[in-house]
């Protein structure tokens, strides 16, 4: 599976979190969705791939966009219009800037931010919605599982874990995309990326 491939899975992050104000309801089975919001979720790995070693280097990413944070060294970069993606074989980190009017809260992201990911990824499943304070102050934490683009040869998926944080300061939402296999043991590495976001 390439990288740009995997990027792929869920449309632009900058795109979802534009969309913030859309009104739909939370439920997943609402509206006419996407066949790849419709299908059903593929089993996790009995022995996951995607843990990242403790001794992963983790050096600076400086975004043009106003904030700084740790990606790990050595992975694949793609730049974007909005910000940028590091992969590494099914280990990703996305991070992206937009405007936004205020804020986000548990209430709006449960009533906006989380139908439109669940309308657009495949076969998302959240578990967890919450604020957190985080050095660069208070954020949105969303936890949640998906099924992975289908592999271009052998059209097999792998179910992913996923965390998504909104930053929020003057104006800016930022937005941190993190995911891995299903399983895999990333805590203390997305932990680390995770605090260290910092404004410019």
């Amino acid at each position: 599976m390439s990288a740009h491939r995997k990027i792929s899975r869920i449309p632009s992050i900058l795109t979802v979190a534009a969309c913030l104000g859309a009104a739909v309801a939370i439920a997943p089975g609402f509206g006419s969705l996407p066949a790849s919001a419709a299908e059903k979720a593929v089993p996790a790995e009995k022995n996951p791939p995607g843990d990242i070693p403790d001794t992963q280097v983790f050096i600076d990413y400086v975004s043009p966009q106003g904030f700084t944070m740790k990606v790990p060294e050595g992975w694949a970069r793609s730049d974007n219009a909005d910000g940028a993606s590091f992969v590494d074989k099914l280990d990703g980190v996305v991070v992206s800037a937009a405007k936004a009017d205020a804020a986000p809260t548990v209430e709006s992201a449960k009533a906006d931010y989380v139908p439109k990911l669940q309308s657009t990824g495949r076969a998302i499943r959240v578990t967890t919605v919450k604020q957190v304070k985080l050095p660069a102050g208070p954020a949105i934490r969303i936890v949640y599982t998906s099924n992975s683009e289908p592999n271009a040869v052998t059209n097999k998926q792998v179910r992913l874990e996923n965390e998504r944080y909104l930053y929020f300061k003057d104006g800016k939402l930022v937005t941190l995309e993190l995911y891995a296999p299903k399983g895999a043991d990333n805590v203390d590495q997305w932990q680390l990326m995770s605090n260290s976001l910092r404004w410019k």
